[in-house]
């Protein structure tokens, strides 16, 4: 089996998909290509099952690929005593950076600005000692510096971006950051070159059961080819995130717990308009306030609101834009303005709400639940991307009981993905030992290897190839960017991607990071995509218009008071 998701490799899931019956059934069907529904396809193929999944729209295109990327136990969850959830977030950290994904998620320097001498000191200080000490019980691995108490001088030393008048002392401790629509996919690949057959642009319209009223598969339609189809399977498992409610409605009968959408909204800003070599989480009256370094650029978020509008596209608002830059501002040396904003982006995190739902939805667990709508149909809402294994686990296991339960006999193993490397895991501390000699053979910056290596580990030999093939494909391709033109053919050739969607704002995030959107290189991404993807002249056409139509309402929600 190949990792790769080409379009060959699509065409070969979509027809097996098609080939089942209802006497050569799948063993499971995982509704939904984010992080949790791939990592239940990487879990359920792993255990020896048959494995299919769909996706409506792009793999990682809702919540996954909109998050902070931080892997981490979630801090501000100590104060509303939710210890649980904060030690298995940390564990799940610690094989994260150590076992599974070392090339996607590395440690961070943090520091906690404190505006107060005395008790906020000692309060703030015993909080994130007891989230290092939570980080070390039990843990697999991934252990981070000890944290220090500083003053407001070695704070600023730090930090020379924060403002001297305000911070009166800090705490620095280590968390983890991740590219979270990269690990999406990485988890999608480690999927398919085990068997699952993963297809994107393929929505799941309605269940299908047997004479008997059990679920056994889904009406799926291959949205490229405009033809539907059944997929039998002995279970579905839904993993479909802020869509879950619609997917659970398909079953019938009465929810048992309403998923509650909260919009996470971030800035990007240039490095330079901030200076530290640390990131920063600050207290906000609501919640907390993250200014994250992501390559030549800050994230600066997040938002924790209500929101009832678009699942598929969450909106920006003027109050949103404003309550960042006022939260950060009151940091600041120098105030962050509507001009320094190069990109914005927001996302919606699926909250399990059970029973009152008029309290905030900072207040809201972000602990995760397992339903049973219906026999054959299990799903998996709530939780937090750092726990995605776990979620992903606690489902399989669901559906492995509904296997058994229809067969005594069956046997499955347990979970066993905290020892599977994802794609480009495995041989990638070897390759960044050796970094320098690679950019040396291979006529490229260290810088740029170091680039190479982060965003696709040990499969850094494929993007070489490439360029040995043709130097053009080892030219930037934007000037403002860093990402190499052989990565546009990378996210064609290997990652699924099958827009400039897919590949200038998740595949690379270069539509976030530019000032124009990347409309300056949408034509020259468009042809290099072209090539593998066998596009005529009118559908470039086509794919640079659906692309110019994305970026206006991109644009537009960097200056929401005029929309």
């Amino acid at each position: 089996m190949s990792d790769r998701l080409d379009p060959e490799a699509r065409s070969q899931s979509v027809a097996a998909l098609r080939a089942t019956t209802s006497a050569r059934p799948l063993d499971v069907l995982v509704v939904g290509g984010g992080v949790v529904g791939c990592g239940a396809a990487l879990d359920a193929v792993s255990r020896g099952l048959s494995v299919g999944l769909v996706e409506r729209r792009d793999l990682g295109s809702g919540t996954s690929s909109r998050s902070s990327r931080l892997a981490h136990g979630g801090l501000r969850y100590l104060e509303q005593r939710e210890f649980g959830l904060v030690h298995e977030a940390l564990t799940e950290r610690g094989l994260l950076v150590d076992r599974i994904s070392p090339h996607l998620v590395r440690p961070v320097p943090f520091l906690f600005p404190l505006s107060r001498k005395g008790w906020e000191r000692r309060y703030v200080g015993a909080g994130i000692a007891l989230y290092d000490l939570l980080s070390r019980v039990g843990a697999y691995g991934g252990t981070m510096p000890r944290p220090r108490t500083l003053t407001g001088a070695a704070a600023v030393q730090i930090a020379p971006g924060l403002n001297p008048d305000v911070v009166q002392g800090a705490v620095s401790f280590y968390d983890a950051q991740t590219d979270d629509v990269r690990h999406t996919i990485a988890l999608a690949r480690s999927a398919a070159v085990r068997g699952a057959a993963v297809a994107s642009r393929c929505q799941v319209i309605g269940l299908h059961r047997n004479g008997e009223g059990r679920v056994d598969g889904a009406r799926v339609r291959d949205l490229l080819a405009g033809e539907e189809f059944v997929v039998h399977a002995r279970v579905v498992l839904g993993a479909a995130g802020v869509w879950s409610d619609q997917l659970r409605a398909m079953a019938g009968g009465e929810s048992q717990g309403e998923v509650r959408q909260s919009k996470g909204v971030h800035l990007v800003v240039p490095r330079s308009a901030f200076e530290s070599s640390s990131a920063v989480i600050a207290r906000t009256p609501a919640s907390v306030l993250f200014l994250l370094p992501w390559g030549n650029h800050w994230l600066v978020g997040t938002t924790d609101t209500d929101d009832d509008g678009s699942l598929d596209e969450p909106q920006v608002t003027a109050a949103d834009v404003t309550y960042l830059l006022e939260q950060a501002n009151r940091w600041l040396a120098r105030p962050l303005t509507q001009a320094d904003i190069v990109g914005v982006y927001a996302g919606l995190r699926p909250l399990l709400q059970v029973g009152d739902a008029d309290g905030a939805t900072t207040t809201v667990s972000r602990e995760h639940a397992v339903l049973r709508p219906a026999d054959g149909f299990v799903c998996v809402v709530g939780g937090k991307w750092t726990t995605y294994r776990v979620m992903a686990a606690d489902v399989v296991d669901a559906a492995v009981a509904e296997l058994v339960a229809v067969d005594p006999e069956r046997k499955v193993p347990p979970s066993m993905t905290a020892d599977i490397p994802v794609v480009g895991a495995a041989g990638f501390h070897d390759a960044w030992d050796a970094r320098e000699l690679i950019a040396a053979e291979s006529d490229l910056s260290v810088a740029s290897v170091e680039h190479l290596l982060r965003r696709h580990g040990d499969r850094i030999d494929r993007v070489l190839s490439l360029i040995s093939q043709d130097a053009t494909l080892g030219q930037r391709l934007h000037s403002d960017a860093p990402y190499l033109r052989a990565e546009v053919v990378i996210a064609v050739a290997d990652e699924g991607a099958m827009s400039l969607e897919d590949t200038l704002v998740r595949r690379t995030r270069l539509a976030l990071e530019v000032r124009d959107g990347g409309e300056a290189v949408a034509e020259a991404t468009a042809g290099l995509m072209a090539a593998w993807l066998g596009w005529s002249n009118s559908e470039v056409d086509g794919a640079l218009r659906d692309f110019r139509v994305s970026n206006r309402a991109r644009a537009a929600m960097l200056r929401p008071e005029e929309v």
